[in-house]
């Protein structure tokens, strides 16, 4: 059987080499329980190898009885427990003898067993008989040993072939792996023989975790020959302390073996460090309820969370939980946010991004060792914005930051979106603000690209985007921020300087030399060459002069001798500059020139010629890919790497489903192995895969497809039992790096003088943790531990002294281990420095060594007071050691004067603190105090402290006090000062009265006695109390609270500083003058004489010229430019660049789209007229105006007209002919319609003309023109109309309404209760003259209601209404009466002129029902009916008047009245008789 190791044991990332799993042992035990015999086991193999139960008793047993073998039949069949025979047994084969019978040899040749069976004897009779065996029957002996062999190999092979499991056996260990103990550095080999057939696997766990030497190079080595098995461990150290077993495994059963390896270190370099746990027990950790391999999407949240068992439970007890990626350590940010229940550890990732993927581990360490868990995180690409687009860039990262560069690099995605990718653009967006900018105009396809133009001192943070021919992609998640800046600059920024032994802080710099051109650059070298741009660095010159060095760089063709300036408007201040634009297959040589304000210094030497091209080639296409069964739903994949790959950033890989030509992403950020387990796949599919190389020049081609697999699980794997990998991970020694030697102690020094105050903060039932105060002298250097020594006080009687602790202590408190319950002890402690170990201190006194079991908190410890002013002071100290039964909430403080009794005690606060320090004020000037601290828990307060040393509330002369300031360049720092320095002083600043040592925040810069800490980018975060402490002085210290309320404050001021800025009264605009020219104006609140202003229209400058009249007054601040007019070329940003000094400004106006598109038709509009109003004009174009009097009058403005200027109107194109005088009054010309009509629409026009020139003005009264004239008349009409009345007449009812003035073309409509009345031959409406009405005919009741007439004038109408309801009867009542009542309907004459004498008759008609009375009348007075006038009334209808005979006293005024029940009405004549001499005479 083959030695090699199959797929499932071997070594990947994320793969879980535990074999064994569940699923596997019940398949072995259900082969086993299923074979055909069984047996016995003749070796404990852990109840699963089966062996054969051999009966042989006569075997090497009986050959130590006797030399000479027997002859009866031995036995040398297996039977099984039921003592069926089921096989032979085959001893070893040494040597053959000779001289048997022939029947012997006949079984000889039958029975193999036999053989064997004699050789086991052979040897003892072979000497008995070798005296008398003659040397002819040596020959026959050979020559029948040979031939006997042969039979008996081909009968072996025979009953091997036909029963084969008489031969197989499970694994058994000849030799077992013995344990070891060595000492740290030292290497270790455990080693093991197994036998078995078939040939068994072997397998290494550490701590039942498979040993994978991929995994850790260097660590582990293993070997296997011959059945000799090894693990070698190379330069042990703490954390190889474990149990090791080894298994071997084949078809019959498995078995293991375990030995243990103890990692020793020496006695000096055990961590002493305080505090040490309380109880010795050995904690057992369990990690269960875990997380699998998880999958998720670009901006999701997912939480990983296991729970973790840890035995025993101690509630106080905290172990230490650490969450690795591709073990790299986790912080929390706001990317991860961790969480540590008590129980359940949980890791959220707040926004995924492709970043996240990868092998996510748990750690919990505890005193007893660590367990770890690891499953894999899958991250896919979010839904592409555009279809068809690539998946983000991921990765982001910034190098080489300098002045005004930076290099962004960042890895390709593994989604194109079906297309290739054209490139990448690279934003940046500056700290502070939400603006990101494109840094590269044509995108890229190097994944690195040189960002230039930054400004110094600012941060940035940059993000990338794919780009192919659907569009782009999402952008990537966001590089951290980074500063623009010198790199020296950041390395003072987060670590300050020091001078050699002395302590001080001394940051020197060489002062320039005024008024020196600088030197050359050094060590000008090409860095970095494309296809799309150059990278150039070098070092800056010795020589410098007053200001910062800049530098110009040059470029020459190779071949050639002209150097031309690349960057020829703006020096760069970076010794970094990227080139672009070069043309590709070119040869550049480069240089550089530094320059100052005394000039340009001489070029560098220049480069070696540089062609321009990508230095870096694509991979080549991975080799063979294949793939293999895993679990359920997931594929092991493997892969030949990429040949000759420089760079390689790691490979992607992708899965198909055989068939659907459908290409998923396996994996969305690149794995730099060659082996991946692919996940998520689908049960039962059969899937092919191909593999892709990366580095930063881009993407291989795909390798070829690998063989089709289908996914099934691989020897009883289910997907219970994850394949996950179990990384070793970092130890504590390995994540911190070793703190540098101390410097060379200085001359003059002493040892420190003894410690004093030993008290105990806790007591075990084998241990006591002490406490100590600093000696009073430490030697003039600082101290640099404590050694701790005990004794043994037996009835009062002390022992012998003991070291507690070889290795120094440098805290003030120390656990003293190894004691023993009851018993009595003192302890001695002494101090170190530099100049050695001082002198013991007095003998503690005598404490018991017994448990603590109070519910309250132990005494706090190491007192110290801070920044003691006449009225104040701090005091700090530590938490107890001894916490009681619950954790500590809070903290007391207690106060009395020094010589006052101890009933003088009183409280500082009455609310528990929980800081672990306090500010005590209303302290009066003078008074000496002593204090102490009680802590509390949920039990109540615990023990109080050792009281402080008196202390008087005294400022001391010369303290100084921390001063806040910002200087010009906006730098915020805190700045203290002492006068009490001694040489060995140092300055500690401290946040929250806790040492800062992480310099990211705060930087400290030192020079004589003055120190600094400059914040480097103020934050919320740095919200604290800030405090200085000088060293080797009588405590001179200071503080200062920085809070929010002084931060925003101090951010104010330093943007002030930072970026002053030029006020404005108003910002840039723009405006229109005369003849269309464009004015872009701003005014400044003040400026100096020496303020400069440029002018710049798309970040290119403008100067004073025909285009451009620029002007700027001083006095006023009025700064502004003027267009004669403008061009498509002129759409864009205006902008007004200020400089005064320091102080900066801008303003910008942008004019693009519809904007400028107006203004330009403005200007272009203004122009024109400007020419238009040279001559006689238009001041007001041609319009209407209606009149009350419905009158429509068309009129227009004039200007700049003489006696000359003619007016011609026309209509439709032809000239109004009218009688009408068309003069010019007061400017105004018009044209009066005074019944408008439709014959009055059309296109009016008025011509001015003379000898300067002509203008035309148009109005269109067509269509809609003519309705909206139409509407305003319509809307005067209806105005006009009186309000609805109801009249009577003799055939019904009618409604009516006047108007002023009536126009066909009016619209109008009756409605009847709200809707329009439907007319008929009863219901109709009319006009007469200029009254609308509407008449009901024999109206009934049910004409009762509301009536309305509405007029149409195309806007909201306007309706004048009448009731109809109150009123009905009496207007019905006088409907009737109207019709029945008497009239006189004609046939009297006005006047009757008669001549005397003859006889007049006149008749009317009379009518009424009923009928009525007539009665004559003349002069007003009644008359009958006489001879002379006859007066008659015939069948109630005709009336006659009759004068027989007329004389001149019939001349007068005659009236007939007529009347019934419903009325009177009279008619009037008058007659005239004349006498015809008179008219005779008259003629005459």
């Amino acid at each position: 059987m083959s030695g090699s190791i199959p797929f499932y044991q071997k070594h990947h990332r994320h793969y879980d080499r535990g074999y064994r799993s569940k699923g596997t042992e019940s398949k072995m035990s259900q082969y086993q329980s299923t074979s055909r015999y069984t047996g016995g086991s003749s070796i404990s193999t852990t109840g699963r190898s089966s062996g054969l139960k051999v009966s042989s008793y006569s075997g090497l047993e009986a050959s130590r009885l006797s030399p000479v073998p027997k002859r009866a039949k031995p036995t040398y069949l297996a039977v099984d427990k039921e003592n069926q025979i089921i096989g032979y047994v085959v001893p070893i084969f040494r040597e053959f003898a000779t001289g048997f019978s022939d029947t012997e040899e006949a079984r000889v040749r039958n029975t193999s067993a036999h053989m064997a069976r004699r050789d086991l004897f052979t040897r003892g009779l072979e000497m008995e008989r070798s005296e008398v065996i003659s040397r002819k029957e040596a020959i026959r002996e050979s020559a029948e040993r040979i031939s006997l062999t042969k039979t008996i190999h081909e009968h072996e092979e025979h009953f091997k072939h036909m029963n084969e499991d008489s031969l197989m056996h499970a694994p058994e260990f000849v030799i077992k792996p013995r344990s070891h103990t060595v000492w740290e550095k030292q290497c270790v080999r455990l080693h093991c023989t197994v036998s078995g057939w078939p040939e068994p696997r072997v397998v290494w766990y550490k701590n039942n975790v498979s040993i994978d030497p991929l995994a850790n190079p260097g660590k582990y080595k293993l070997e296997s020959r011959y059945g000799v098995h090894s693990l070698e461990i190379n330069r042990c150290d703490f954390d190889d302390t474990a149990q090791y077993h080894v298994s071997a495994m084949n078809s019959k059963g498995e078995l293991s073996a375990y030995a243990s390896v103890v990692v020793k270190r020496f006695k000096g370099e055990i961590d002493e460090s305080l505090p040490a746990p309380r109880c010795k027990c050995k904690f057992t950790t369990h990690i269960v309820d875990n997380f699998g391999v998880s999958f998720g999407r670009e901006g999701e949240t997912m939480s990983l969370g296991c729970t973790v068992i840890i035995y025993p439970a101690l509630h106080r007890y905290q172990p230490d939980v650490q969450w690795y990626r591709d073990d790299v350590l986790l912080s929390p940010s706001k990317w991860h946010h961790m969480h540590w229940s008590g129980d359940r550890a949980t890791l959220t990732l707040t926004h995924l991004n492709k970043e996240d993927e990868g092998l996510y581990t748990l750690r919990v360490s505890t005193k007893s060792g660590y367990e770890t868990y690891s499953a894999y995180v899958f991250v896919r690409d979010a839904d592409a914005e555009l279809e068809g687009a690539p998946g983000a860039p991921l990765d982001v990262r910034c190098l080489d930051a300098n002045k005004d560069y930076i290099i962004v690099t960042w890895k390709q995605p593994a989604v194109d979106g079906g297309s290739s990718i054209l490139g990448y653009f690279v934003d940046r967006c500056e700290i502070g603000t939400t603006h990101w900018i494109q840094c590269n105009d044509t995108p890229v396809k190097f994944a690195r690209f040189p960002v230039t133009g930054l400004v110094e001192g600012r941060s940035y943070s940059f993000r990338v985007r794919a780009v192919n021919k659907s569009g782009m992609s999402r952008p990537s998640r966001v590089s951290e921020p980074v500063a623009a800046m010198d790199p020296a600059d950041r390395a003072r920024m987060r670590g300050s300087t020091s001078a050699p032994w002395t302590g001080q802080i001394i940051v020197t710099e060489e002062e320039p030399a005024e008024g020196v051109v600088p030197g050359r650059p050094r060590e000008l070298q090409v860095t970095e060459a494309t296809k799309n741009y150059v990278v150039l660095s070098w070092n800056p010159p010795g020589e410098k002069g007053l200001e910062g060095v800049m530098y110009y760089v040059e470029k020459c063709v190779s071949g050639t001798d002209s150097w031309q300036r690349v960057n020829t408007e703006i020096p760069v201040r970076s010794p970094r500059f990227a080139l672009f634009d070069l043309a590709e297959g070119k040869s550049y040589s480069f240089r550089v020139r530094c320059c100052n304000s005394a000039g340009v210094g001489e070029p560098s030497d220049p480069t070696e010629a540089t062609t321009v091209g990508d230095k870096l080639d694509i991979p080549s296409a991975p080799g063979k890919v294949i793939p293999t069964r895993n679990t359920d739903t997931s594929v092991v994949v493997s892969w030949e790497a990429s040949r000759d790959a420089r760079e390689l950033v790691g490979y992607y890989i992708e899965g198909s489903v055989v068939g659907s030509n459908v290409w998923e992403p396996c994996n969305n950020k690149p794995v730099n192995a060659t082996r991946f387990i692919c996940h998520g796949l689908m049960t039962g599919e059969k899937y092919v895969f191909r593999v892709r190389a990366v580095n930063a020049a881009g993407i291989s081609q795909f390798s070829q497809e690998s063989e089709a697999v289908e996914v099934k699980a691989a020897i009883g794997k289910k997907n219970e039992g994850l394949i996950l990998h179990m990384h070793p991970l970092p130890t504590s020694s390995s994540l911190h790096t070793p703190p540098p030697s101390p410097p060379l102690s200085p001359p003059l020094l002493a040892s420190p003088s003894p410690p004093y105050g030993i008290t105990v903060l806790e007591c075990v039932h084998d241990s006591m943790v002490l406490a100590w105060k600093q000696p009073n002298f430490i030697g003039g250097a600082d101290i640099t531990g404590y050694f701790v020594d005990y004794r043994e006080v037996i009835d009062g009687v002390p022992g012998k002294w003991h070291e507690a602790n070889i290795k120094s202590i440098s805290e003030r408190a120390y656990r003293v281990s190894d004691l023993k319950e009851n018993k009595k002890y003192q302890f001695q402690v002494r101090a170190a420095n530099m100049a050695g170990v001082g002198i013991p201190s007095l003998p503690s006194d005598t404490f018991l060594c017994e448990e603590w079991t109070i519910a309250v908190p132990g005494p706090p410890h190491d007192l110290l007071l801070r920044d003691v002013r006449n009225d104040s002071l701090v005091l700090l100290w530590k938490p107890p050691v001894y916490q009681g039964r619950d954790p500590v909430s809070g903290y007391y403080i207690d106060i009395k004067e020094a010589d006052a009794p101890e009933e003088a005690w009183r409280g500082v606060n009455n609310k528990a603190t929980e800081k672990t320090y306090f500010k005590i004020n209303n302290l009066n000037e003078g008074e000496t105090y002593v204090f102490r601290v009680r802590a509390q828990n949920k039990a109540g307060v615990g023990k109080t402290s050792d009281i402080t040393e008196p202390v008087p509330a005294l400022t001391k002369p010369g303290t100084k006090e921390i001063v806040v300031n910002v200087d010009d360049d906006g730098v915020i720092s805190l700045n203290f000062e002492c006068c009490d320095l001694k040489p060995d002083s140092k300055f500690v600043w401290s946040k929250n009265y806790e040492e800062i040592t992480d310099t990211s925040r705060l930087s400290v810069e030192t020079k004589g006695n003055k120190s600094k800490a400059v914040f480097n980018t103020p934050a919320e975060e740095d919200i604290g109390i800030y405090s200085c402490l000088v060293t080797h002085t009588d405590g001179a210290s200071s503080s200062y609270n920085l809070n929010e309320e002084e931060l925003k404050k101090l951010l104010e001021i330093s943007h002030e500083h930072k970026f002053p800025i030029i006020p404005l009264k108003s910002e840039l605009a723009v405006e229109m003058l005369e003849k269309g020219k464009v004015r872009f104006w701003l005014q400044a609140e003040k400026m100096s004489a020496n303020g400069k202003i440029d002018y710049v229209f798309n970040d290119n400058a403008l100067s004073q010229g025909e285009k451009y009249k620029m002007n700027f007054d001083k006095n006023s601040g009025v700064i502004e430019m003027i267009m004669d007019s403008l061009t498509p070329a002129d759409e864009g940003t205006f902008t007004f660049q200020l400089q005064d000094g320091k102080a900066t400004n801008q303003s910008s106006l942008v004019l693009i789209g519809d904007v400028f598109k107006e203004l330009q038709k403005e200007s272009e509009f203004q122009r024109k007229e400007w020419f238009r109003k040279q001559g006689p004009h238009f001041i007001e174009y041609l319009g209407y105006e209606v009149t009350p009097e419905c009158c429509v009058i068309l009129k227009c403005k004039v200007g700049n007209i003489k006696k000359e200027t003619t007016a011609l109107w026309s209509k439709d194109g032809r000239e109004i002919k009218s009688d009408q005088h068309l003069g010019f009054t007061e400017g105004v010309l018009k044209l009066e319609i005074a019944q408008i009509s439709k014959k009055d629409s059309g296109v009016y026009e008025v011509v001015l003309k003379d000898d300067r020139g002509k203008d035309t003005s148009t109005l269109n009264l067509t269509d809609q023109g003519f309705k909206d004239l139409m509407n305003q008349v319509f809307t005067f009409i209806a105005n006009s109309s009186t309000p609805l009345k109801i009249t009577s007449t003799d055939k019904g009812i009618r409604l009516y309404t006047f108007v002023s003035y009536y126009n066909d073309l009016l619209q109008v409509t009756w409605h009847y209760k709200d809707a329009a009345i439907a007319f008929s031959d009863r219901i109709k409406s009319g006009v007469v003259g200029d009254q609308l009405w509407l008449q009901i005919t024999e109206p009934t009741e049910k004409d009762m209601g509301k009536y309305a007439i509405e007029f149409h004038d195309g806007k909201g109408g306007l309706r004048r209404t009448v009731e109809l309801c109150g009123q009905g009867e009496t207007v019905f009542s006088a409907a009737i009466a109207e019709k029945n009542r008497a009239r006189v309907a004609g046939g009297l004459p006005d006047v009757v002129t008669i001549q005397e004498g003859k006889a007049l008759c006149l008749t009317c008609n009379i009518s009424g029902d009923p009928a009525p009375e007539v009665t004559w009348l003349k002069n007003d007075r009644e008359i009958t009916s006489d001879d002379h006038c006859i007066l008659k009334f015939e069948s109630g209808k005709f009336a006659s008047f009759t004068i027989t005979a007329v004389n001149t006293s019939d001349t007068g005024k005659y009236s007939i009245l007529v009347k019934n029940k419903y009325g009177t009405e009279s008619g009037d004549f008058t007659v005239s008789v004349f006498i015809p001499e008179e008219a005779g005479g008259k003629k005459k």
